[in-house]
């Protein structure tokens, strides 16, 4: 009997009580795998001491590239770090940014959700702001707060849809999900800049933030989302299609002869 594709999920630096390290990864992430892709999550260590990108890619069906709090950090597009945009997380740029590559490479299903849209595009050769909503008629994509600074409480509140997204026409993204404009939502400061060489914008914000891309020329699935796609991909309809989408990606790359 064939079993589930299996799908790698990238860790992320977490510290408990200020003295404990793990590598952690949202349940949203593994539930939208599971139930939506139809594939088994397998966590991974975004470190290289302990993952070896090529030993995984030999277990693994496909790869997902999570969102996090950290940012990618500046030195990797020729930039300044800035203290005011920590934290980074430099064991995680080292993998997800060589990963991204060798994915793309071997044909295996790959998708990056915000800070992995923006590792994608960082592998290959494109730039990031830290901060999107101070470029010139930006708007503010961080995550909803209260008066007081705290993050709103709230899921519902804090992952709800919150602008347009207009999808390339005839694009991958736009015949994935059946419409040539989408709403979604958004909890990120930094963003693109600069798209990388191989790196199709496939959707823009109405602001003009860069949302959807695709890696030209990529022999299997890569795709790379600004918003939390994870977020009750169970439901909605936008974020079901796309890690069905994927889903078919790895049942292909399961079945295709080696």
């Amino acid at each position: 009997m064939s079993r589930k594709p299996v799908v790698g999920v990238i860790g992320n630096a977490h510290r408990i009580e200020n003295r404990f390290a793990v590598q952690a990864v949202g349940e949203r992430n593994l539930r939208a795998v599971a139930e939506v892709a139809g594939a088994l999550p397998l966590m991974f260590a975004g470190c290289s001491e302990i993952t070896e990108i090529a030993a995984l890619l030999d277990v693994v069906d496909g790869i997902v590239l999570t969102g996090a709090r950290a940012n990618v950090h500046p030195t990797h597009f020729n930039a300044k770090p800035n203290q005011k945009h920590e934290p980074y997380d430099l064991n995680r740029d080292e993998i997800a940014l060589a990963l991204s590559e060798a994915c793309v490479a071997r044909g295996i299903p790959l998708l990056g959700i915000c800070r992995g849209l923006q590792e994608m595009n960082v592998a290959f050769g494109g730039s990031l702001h830290p901060e999107i909503r101070e470029l010139p008629g930006r708007m503010n994509h961080r995550m909803p707060r209260l008066e007081t600074g705290e993050i709103h409480p709230d899921p519902t509140v804090v992952f709800a849809d919150r602008h347009d997204v207009s999808l390339v026409p005839g694009g991958a993204f736009a015949r994935i999900l059946g419409c040539e404009k989408i709403r979604v939502n958004s909890l990120h400061g930094q963003g693109i800049l600069e798209p990388g060489k191989r790196v199709v914008v496939e959707g823009t914000a109405e602001d003009g933030t860069i949302e959807a891309i695709r890696i030209a020329d990529a022999p299997g699935f890569a795709l790379g989302v600004q918003w939390h796609a994870e977020y009750d991909a169970q439901r909605n309809p936008i974020n079901r299609k796309l890690f069905e989408a994927f889903g078919e990606a790895l049942k292909t790359r399961r079945t295709a002869p080696a």
